[in-house]
Protein backbone atom coordinates (compact mmCIF):
# COMPACT_ATOMS: atom_id res chain seq x y z
CA UNK A 1 0.00 0.00 0.00
CA UNK A 2 1.70 3.22 -1.10
CA UNK A 3 2.27 5.84 1.49
CA UNK A 4 0.51 9.20 0.69
CA UNK A 5 1.08 11.31 4.02
CA UNK A 6 4.15 13.76 3.76
CA UNK A 7 6.93 12.96 6.10
CA UNK A 8 8.01 15.80 8.10
CA UNK A 9 11.58 16.48 6.88
CA UNK A 10 13.77 16.45 10.70
CA UNK A 11 17.46 17.00 11.29
CA UNK A 12 19.87 14.43 12.07
CA UNK A 13 19.30 14.48 15.53
CA UNK A 14 15.71 14.16 15.34
CA UNK A 15 14.08 17.38 16.06
CA UNK A 16 11.66 19.84 13.99
CA UNK A 17 13.04 22.44 11.51
CA UNK A 18 13.04 25.67 12.88
CA UNK A 19 10.24 26.80 10.39
CA UNK A 20 7.71 24.47 11.74
CA UNK A 21 8.53 25.79 15.09
CA UNK A 22 7.29 29.27 14.25
CA UNK A 23 4.76 28.03 13.04
CA UNK A 24 3.57 26.23 16.32
CA UNK A 25 4.33 29.26 18.19
CA UNK A 26 2.16 31.25 15.81
CA UNK A 27 -0.53 28.61 16.16
CA UNK A 28 -0.03 29.11 19.95
CA UNK A 29 -0.05 32.70 19.95
CA UNK A 30 -3.49 32.97 18.18
CA UNK A 31 -5.42 30.63 20.62
CA UNK A 32 -3.72 32.50 23.21
CA UNK A 33 -5.36 35.82 21.40
CA UNK A 34 -8.67 34.27 21.14
CA UNK A 35 -9.41 33.33 24.13
CA UNK A 36 -8.07 37.08 25.43
CA UNK A 37 -10.58 38.23 22.91
CA UNK A 38 -13.52 36.23 24.39
CA UNK A 39 -12.86 37.06 27.95
CA UNK A 40 -12.11 40.95 27.21
CA UNK A 41 -14.65 41.75 24.71
CA UNK A 42 -17.76 42.08 27.01
CA UNK A 43 -15.74 44.42 29.22
CA UNK A 44 -13.95 46.53 26.07
CA UNK A 45 -17.90 46.63 24.51
CA UNK A 46 -19.48 48.01 28.17
CA UNK A 47 -15.99 49.97 28.89
CA UNK A 48 -17.27 53.54 27.02
CA UNK A 49 -20.25 53.66 29.13
CA UNK A 50 -18.33 53.20 32.74
CA UNK A 51 -15.43 55.63 30.81
CA UNK A 52 -18.33 58.36 30.49
CA UNK A 53 -19.61 57.86 34.09
CA UNK A 54 -16.24 58.17 35.30
CA UNK A 55 -15.80 61.86 33.87
CA UNK A 56 -19.07 62.98 33.96
CA UNK A 57 -20.66 61.46 37.01
CA UNK A 58 -17.83 59.91 39.42
CA UNK A 59 -15.36 62.63 39.01
CA UNK A 60 -17.27 65.40 40.04
CA UNK A 61 -18.98 63.74 42.50
CA UNK A 62 -15.94 63.12 44.14
CA UNK A 63 -14.30 66.80 43.51
CA UNK A 64 -18.03 67.91 44.92
CA UNK A 65 -16.96 65.89 48.43
CA UNK A 66 -13.09 67.75 48.16
CA UNK A 67 -14.67 71.31 47.64
CA UNK A 68 -17.11 70.89 50.26
CA UNK A 69 -14.32 70.11 52.99
CA UNK A 70 -13.35 73.35 52.41
CA UNK A 71 -13.95 77.30 52.43
CA UNK A 72 -14.71 77.87 48.86
CA UNK A 73 -15.22 80.86 47.37
CA UNK A 74 -16.08 81.75 43.88
CA UNK A 75 -13.60 84.21 43.58
CA UNK A 76 -10.48 83.57 45.91
CA UNK A 77 -11.01 79.43 44.73
CA UNK A 78 -9.55 76.76 47.42
CA UNK A 79 -10.09 78.02 50.88
CA UNK A 80 -8.39 76.66 54.15
CA UNK A 81 -9.36 73.03 54.75
CA UNK A 82 -12.29 73.19 57.52
CA UNK A 83 -13.39 69.69 57.63
CA UNK A 84 -17.13 69.18 58.70
CA UNK A 85 -17.84 72.71 58.93
CA UNK A 86 -19.91 73.41 56.28
CA UNK A 87 -22.29 70.40 57.01
CA UNK A 88 -22.56 71.81 60.67
CA UNK A 89 -23.23 75.02 59.54
CA UNK A 90 -25.50 74.04 56.93
CA UNK A 91 -27.53 71.73 59.29
CA UNK A 92 -27.73 74.35 61.57
CA UNK A 93 -29.78 76.53 59.21
CA UNK A 94 -33.89 77.07 59.19
CA UNK A 95 -33.35 77.43 55.52
CA UNK A 96 -32.21 74.19 55.23
CA UNK A 97 -34.27 72.04 56.99
CA UNK A 98 -37.30 74.65 54.64
CA UNK A 99 -36.25 73.55 51.53
CA UNK A 100 -36.08 69.86 52.88
CA UNK A 101 -39.78 70.04 53.64
CA UNK A 102 -40.81 72.06 50.66
CA UNK A 103 -38.43 69.43 48.32
CA UNK A 104 -40.37 66.04 50.03
CA UNK A 105 -44.00 68.25 49.89
CA UNK A 106 -43.66 68.57 45.88
CA UNK A 107 -42.09 65.51 45.60
CA UNK A 108 -44.83 63.26 47.11
CA UNK A 109 -47.65 65.78 45.70
CA UNK A 110 -45.98 65.12 41.78
CA UNK A 111 -44.64 61.60 42.00
CA UNK A 112 -47.55 59.41 43.57
CA UNK A 113 -50.50 61.10 41.19
CA UNK A 114 -47.83 61.15 38.31
CA UNK A 115 -46.98 57.22 38.68
CA UNK A 116 -51.08 56.40 38.96
CA UNK A 117 -52.26 58.25 35.81
CA UNK A 118 -49.45 57.18 33.89
CA UNK A 119 -50.17 53.59 34.42
CA UNK A 120 -54.00 54.74 32.91
CA UNK A 121 -52.86 56.46 30.03
CA UNK A 122 -51.39 53.47 29.24
CA UNK A 123 -54.16 51.28 30.01
CA UNK A 124 -56.21 53.15 28.11
CA UNK A 125 -53.19 53.79 24.92
CA UNK A 126 -52.88 49.78 25.02
CA UNK A 127 -56.89 49.33 24.17
CA UNK A 128 -58.28 48.96 20.72
CA UNK A 129 -58.00 53.40 19.97
CA UNK A 130 -58.22 54.56 16.79
CA UNK A 131 -55.50 56.50 15.45
CA UNK A 132 -53.48 55.24 18.18
CA UNK A 133 -50.39 56.23 17.21
CA UNK A 134 -51.16 59.98 17.23
CA UNK A 135 -52.83 59.70 20.78
CA UNK A 136 -49.51 57.77 22.09
CA UNK A 137 -47.05 60.79 19.98
CA UNK A 138 -49.47 62.95 21.93
CA UNK A 139 -49.06 62.12 25.25
CA UNK A 140 -45.40 63.35 24.67
CA UNK A 141 -45.45 66.63 23.36
CA UNK A 142 -45.61 67.89 27.09
CA UNK A 143 -41.91 66.57 27.75
CA UNK A 144 -41.17 68.20 24.30
CA UNK A 145 -41.41 71.70 25.44
CA UNK A 146 -38.52 73.38 27.41
CA UNK A 147 -39.21 73.29 31.28
CA UNK A 148 -38.68 76.91 31.02
CA UNK A 149 -41.46 77.32 29.06
CA UNK A 150 -43.51 75.12 30.92
CA UNK A 151 -43.05 77.33 33.93
CA UNK A 152 -43.58 80.14 32.45
CA UNK A 153 -47.20 79.23 31.13
CA UNK A 154 -48.26 77.68 34.53
CA UNK A 155 -46.89 80.65 36.45
CA UNK A 156 -49.58 82.60 34.39
CA UNK A 157 -52.32 79.80 34.67
CA UNK A 158 -51.86 79.75 38.52
CA UNK A 159 -51.47 83.91 38.92
CA UNK A 160 -52.73 84.98 42.00
CA UNK A 161 -54.72 88.21 40.61
CA UNK A 162 -55.09 87.20 36.95
CA UNK A 163 -54.75 83.63 36.45
CA UNK A 164 -56.90 81.61 34.26
CA UNK A 165 -57.66 78.99 37.13
CA UNK A 166 -58.72 81.68 39.52
CA UNK A 167 -60.85 83.22 36.52
CA UNK A 168 -62.51 79.65 36.66
CA UNK A 169 -62.76 79.15 40.61
CA UNK A 170 -64.57 82.53 40.63
CA UNK A 171 -66.76 81.15 37.82
CA UNK A 172 -68.19 78.26 40.36
CA UNK A 173 -68.38 80.55 43.08
CA UNK A 174 -65.35 79.79 44.99
CA UNK A 175 -62.72 82.13 46.38
CA UNK A 176 -59.98 82.43 44.70
CA UNK A 177 -56.15 80.88 46.07
CA UNK A 178 -53.09 82.77 46.36
CA UNK A 179 -51.06 80.25 44.99
CA UNK A 180 -47.79 82.33 45.36
CA UNK A 181 -48.43 83.14 48.94
CA UNK A 182 -49.71 80.03 50.56
CA UNK A 183 -47.43 77.30 50.75
CA UNK A 184 -49.73 74.36 50.17
CA UNK A 185 -51.31 75.79 47.03
CA UNK A 186 -47.93 76.69 45.64
CA UNK A 187 -46.38 73.15 46.07
CA UNK A 188 -49.41 72.10 44.38
CA UNK A 189 -49.29 74.58 41.66
CA UNK A 190 -45.74 73.30 41.20
CA UNK A 191 -46.22 69.92 40.78
CA UNK A 192 -48.77 69.98 38.76
CA UNK A 193 -46.18 71.48 36.36
CA UNK A 194 -44.32 68.36 36.87
CA UNK A 195 -46.90 66.28 36.37
CA UNK A 196 -47.63 67.94 33.12
CA UNK A 197 -44.51 67.10 32.03
CA UNK A 198 -43.31 63.84 32.79
CA UNK A 199 -46.89 61.48 33.04
CA UNK A 200 -46.75 61.04 29.51
CA UNK A 201 -43.25 60.13 29.58
CA UNK A 202 -43.86 57.35 31.98
CA UNK A 203 -47.30 56.37 30.53
CA UNK A 204 -45.07 55.30 27.02
CA UNK A 205 -43.08 53.44 29.49
CA UNK A 206 -45.59 51.86 30.99
CA UNK A 207 -47.62 50.89 27.36
CA UNK A 208 -44.19 49.15 25.84
CA UNK A 209 -44.21 47.11 29.32
CA UNK A 210 -47.85 46.35 29.01
CA UNK A 211 -47.27 45.59 25.08
CA UNK A 212 -44.60 42.94 26.10
CA UNK A 213 -46.88 41.09 27.76
CA UNK A 214 -48.36 37.81 26.01
CA UNK A 215 -51.76 38.24 24.88
CA UNK A 216 -52.37 34.48 25.39
CA UNK A 217 -53.10 35.42 29.18
CA UNK A 218 -55.28 37.62 28.73
CA UNK A 219 -57.47 35.13 26.50
CA UNK A 220 -56.97 33.18 29.60
CA UNK A 221 -58.63 35.51 31.82
CA UNK A 222 -61.14 36.51 29.58
CA UNK A 223 -62.32 32.74 29.22
CA UNK A 224 -62.01 32.49 32.96
CA UNK A 225 -64.97 35.49 33.20
CA UNK A 226 -62.47 38.25 34.56
CA UNK A 227 -63.44 41.73 32.97
CA UNK A 228 -61.33 44.89 31.50
CA UNK A 229 -61.49 45.93 35.28
CA UNK A 230 -60.23 42.53 37.09
CA UNK A 231 -57.23 41.87 34.27
CA UNK A 232 -55.74 45.43 34.97
CA UNK A 233 -55.38 44.87 38.31
CA UNK A 234 -55.00 40.96 38.42
CA UNK A 235 -52.85 40.64 35.69
CA UNK A 236 -51.25 43.90 34.01
CA UNK A 237 -50.34 45.27 37.51
CA UNK A 238 -49.04 42.38 38.69
CA UNK A 239 -46.75 41.39 35.62
CA UNK A 240 -45.59 45.09 35.19
CA UNK A 241 -43.43 44.89 38.77
CA UNK A 242 -40.27 45.62 37.63
CA UNK A 243 -41.29 48.39 35.54
CA UNK A 244 -43.06 49.92 38.40
CA UNK A 245 -39.93 49.66 40.25
CA UNK A 246 -38.20 51.43 37.75
CA UNK A 247 -40.30 54.44 36.95
CA UNK A 248 -40.75 54.64 41.11
CA UNK A 249 -36.60 55.17 41.54
CA UNK A 250 -36.09 57.35 38.32
CA UNK A 251 -38.93 59.77 39.38
CA UNK A 252 -38.01 59.66 43.22
CA UNK A 253 -34.11 60.46 41.82
CA UNK A 254 -35.91 63.25 39.42
CA UNK A 255 -38.63 64.53 42.36
CA UNK A 256 -35.80 65.54 44.85
CA UNK A 257 -33.58 67.36 42.28
CA UNK A 258 -36.74 69.36 41.09
CA UNK A 259 -35.17 73.04 40.18
CA UNK A 260 -36.71 74.33 36.68
CA UNK A 261 -40.42 74.75 37.24
CA UNK A 262 -40.20 76.27 41.15
CA UNK A 263 -37.01 78.42 39.90
CA UNK A 264 -39.55 80.22 37.35
CA UNK A 265 -42.36 79.98 39.54
CA UNK A 266 -41.65 83.52 40.01
CA UNK A 267 -39.82 86.29 39.18
CA UNK A 268 -37.35 86.32 42.20
CA UNK A 269 -36.15 83.07 41.72
CA UNK A 270 -35.86 82.18 45.63
CA UNK A 271 -38.70 80.40 46.16
CA UNK A 272 -41.35 82.95 47.04
CA UNK A 273 -41.11 85.30 49.31
CA UNK A 274 -40.97 83.45 52.55
CA UNK A 275 -38.83 80.62 50.69
CA UNK A 276 -42.73 78.52 50.87
CA UNK A 277 -41.61 76.74 47.72
CA UNK A 278 -37.58 77.00 48.05
CA UNK A 279 -36.16 73.11 47.28
CA UNK A 280 -32.84 71.82 48.16
CA UNK A 281 -31.54 72.33 44.50
CA UNK A 282 -32.59 76.28 44.58
CA UNK A 283 -31.23 76.43 48.07
CA UNK A 284 -28.09 75.13 45.93
CA UNK A 285 -28.15 77.75 43.81
CA UNK A 286 -28.51 80.41 46.05
CA UNK A 287 -25.38 79.31 48.45
CA UNK A 288 -23.38 79.06 45.16
CA UNK A 289 -24.18 81.88 42.74
CA UNK A 290 -26.02 84.14 45.33
CA UNK A 291 -23.71 83.85 48.37
CA UNK A 292 -20.68 82.50 45.90
CA UNK A 293 -19.96 80.08 48.79
CA UNK A 294 -18.90 76.69 46.96
CA UNK A 295 -18.30 74.84 50.00
CA UNK A 296 -21.35 74.95 51.64
CA UNK A 297 -23.60 74.64 48.36
CA UNK A 298 -21.58 71.15 47.66
CA UNK A 299 -22.56 70.37 51.12
CA UNK A 300 -25.62 70.54 50.76
CA UNK A 301 -25.18 69.12 47.08
CA UNK A 302 -23.67 65.80 49.02
CA UNK A 303 -26.56 66.10 51.82
CA UNK A 304 -28.69 65.94 49.14
CA UNK A 305 -27.55 62.59 47.36
CA UNK A 306 -27.18 61.24 50.52
CA UNK A 307 -31.32 61.75 50.92
CA UNK A 308 -31.59 60.25 47.39
CA UNK A 309 -29.78 57.28 48.10
CA UNK A 310 -31.77 56.89 51.12
CA UNK A 311 -34.95 57.29 49.97
CA UNK A 312 -33.68 54.66 47.04
CA UNK A 313 -32.58 52.31 49.16
CA UNK A 314 -35.92 52.39 50.93
CA UNK A 315 -37.91 52.13 48.13
CA UNK A 316 -35.88 49.34 47.04
CA UNK A 317 -36.29 47.56 50.08
CA UNK A 318 -40.54 47.87 49.82
CA UNK A 319 -40.97 47.18 46.39
CA UNK A 320 -38.73 44.02 46.79
CA UNK A 321 -40.87 42.82 49.98
CA UNK A 322 -43.99 43.43 47.84
CA UNK A 323 -42.51 41.51 44.84
CA UNK A 324 -41.74 38.23 47.37
CA UNK A 325 -45.17 38.91 48.97
CA UNK A 326 -46.76 38.62 45.51
CA UNK A 327 -44.30 35.72 44.37
CA UNK A 328 -45.52 33.70 47.67
CA UNK A 329 -48.99 34.04 47.07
Amino acid sequence: MAVTDRVRPRSAAGQVPPEDTKGVRRLAFSQQVSKWDVKLSPYLYISPFFLLFAVTGLFPLVYTAWVSLHNWNLIGGQGKFTGLENYAFVVAQPYFWNAVGNTFSIFILSSVPQVVIALVIAAVLDANLRARTFWRMGVLVPFVVAPVAVGLIFNNLFADQFGLINEMLKAAGLDPVRWHSDSVASHLAIATMVNFRWTGYNALIFLAAMQAIPRDVFEAATIDGAGRLRQFFSVTVPMLRPTVIFVVITSTIGGLQIFDEPRVFDQSGLGGADRQWQTLTMYIWELGWGQRNFGRASAVAWLLFLIIVLIALLNFLITKRIASQGGRK
